[in-house]
């Protein structure tokens, strides 16, 4: 069995000077910590649980297929702070069929970014007689 210790997503952006002031600035992420130097250096931010890392440059964007899922405490809280920051909002805040909130943004070089609010009574919160 293979003992994780800690985990990271790793994107190369296209313009690390742009994704930076995206994750940083609009999406409000806290520097865990940073190095190299120049435009290429890195950036590692915190995520909940887990670090999102920015370093070196892309000479095109990720594949669709790479997605961010962010659980908020507030959809709707977000939704507006971040317009307010001028994100571009794919999709505002809407429940799911499932039970979840959920709203989708997309970083500078397209990467969606799902945030997700878990209402107090939903099974990934609470299980009844557990």
């Amino acid at each position: 069995m293979v003992h994780v210790l800690s985990s990271r997503i790793l994107l190369r952006p296209t313009d690390p000077e742009r994704s930076r002031t995206f994750y940083g600035d609009q999406l409000g992420l806290a520097v865990h910590r940073e190095f190299g130097t120049g435009p290429e250096r890195g950036t590692v931010y915190f995520l909940g649980g887990g670090f999102l890392e920015l370093s070196g440059r892309a000479e095109n964007p990720p594949s669709p297929a790479v997605q961010l899922w962010l659980q908020v405490v507030d959809a709707a809280a977000a939704h507006e702070e971040l317009r307010a920051k001028g994100v571009t909002v794919v999709r505002p805040p809407v429940k799911e069929p499932w039970g979840l909130v959920e709203m989708w943004i997309e970083d500078p070089d397209g990467t969606r970014i799902v945030l997700v609010e878990v209402p107090a009574a939903h099974p990934i919160r609470y299980r009844p007689g557990i």
